[in-house]
């Protein structure tokens, strides 16, 4: 994994991560899922994997495999070493996000229920996330520090001080602007970008 100059060193992008007909056949499969299967929030939609969290802080996760169209890609997390000390040695809930133009996410932390790894699978379009830093207080500071281009089929892995100190949002805008070297902290390390259409972001988790 490489990890982004200028940000604190727990912070890996790979792009390339999968390929086209590998991220075909994740998308065809997600797809055959019926409707109900996925949470309509207000600027997105959700699907769990296996599940949900539950228990009264939501903190705990039905021991289930995850499904059998995600090995794969698994597999390859595994291999690159992204959950070598984790508690499970393999994501083991995999949260898929779906954004069309105009949608997003506020800026959030992925939170205690987890070990502190995220390993993000981009799909279907680029993404681009505003990293917002804590101040002393704890709380986030009023605009980002960073913004991160994950493009399709791309790998982005966030650990340690990334996961525990910083929040991550996508803003909900039709079209994605400033999108240079300028304003992308990961801009040495892309490949071609292509229009903003729709995203499909799959965090693995542990």
């Amino acid at each position: 994994m490489i990890p982004i100059e200028g940000l604190p060193p727990s912070c890996y992008y790979l792009p390339s991560f999968i390929t086209q007909s590998e991220e075909q056949q994740i998308l065809n499969d997600i797809h055959k899922l019926p409707e109900s299967r996925w949470t309509v929030l207000t600027h997105r939609r959700l699907l769990s994997l296996p599940s949900t969290l539950t228990g009264s802080a939501r903190d705990t996760l039905l021991a289930a495999p995850l499904p059998a169209y995600l090995d794969a890609t698994v597999a390859r997390l595994q291999q690159a070493g992204c959950f070598e000390n984790s508690t499970h040695k393999a994501p083991n809930h995999v949260l898929i996000n779906e954004y069309k133009p105009g949608e997003g996410i506020m800026p959030h932390e992925d939170g205690p229920a987890y070990d502190p790894i995220t390993a993000t699978v981009s799909l279907g379009s680029h993404t681009v996330l505003d990293i917002y830093k804590k101040n002393e207080a704890g709380e986030r500071e009023a605009n980002p520090t960073w913004r991160i281009l994950q493009e399709p089929r791309s790998l982005l892995v966030t650990t340690g001080e990334m996961y525990i100190n910083t929040l991550h949002g996508i803003s909900e805008i039709q079209t994605d602007e400033n999108l240079n070297g300028e304003h992308i902290i990961n801009w040495d390390l892309l490949g071609d970008q292509r229009p903003y259409e729709r995203a499909l972001a799959l965090p693995y988790v542990t």
